[in-house]
């Protein structure tokens, strides 16, 4: 092998070197931006779970407050039923008498 064959054969050695290097180099950028955009989206996903959890623990609260107030007015619900009742069984009784 001549001279200038060992230089053409190492310079096409080195021309595909160097082409690996740079398909390399362009693959790792390509996986830093996609591993930057999934760092992106896991921070919104964060975001959104915090926001919906201080949501339902409002409407937790909102649903007790409801509950009780349901309660209430059920219990002056019963008693306003039963002084009509009342006042049915005493005006029946002086009907009556």
């Amino acid at each position: 092998m001549s001279v200038s064959d060992s230089i053409d054969h190492a310079s096409r050695r080195l021309t595909l070197a160097l082409d690996a290097l740079e398909a390399a180099a362009e693959r790792r950028e390509h996986a830093d931006r996609t591993e930057d955009v999934l760092a992106d989206q896991v921070h919104a996903l964060g975001t959104d779970r915090a926001r919906m959890a201080g949501e339902l623990d409002a409407a937790a609260a909102r649903t007790r407050l409801l509950e009780t107030a349901n309660r209430e007015v059920a219990r002056r619900i019963d008693h306003a039923i039963e002084a009509i009742r009342g006042v049915l069984v005493k005006g029946n009784q002086a009907a009556e008498g």
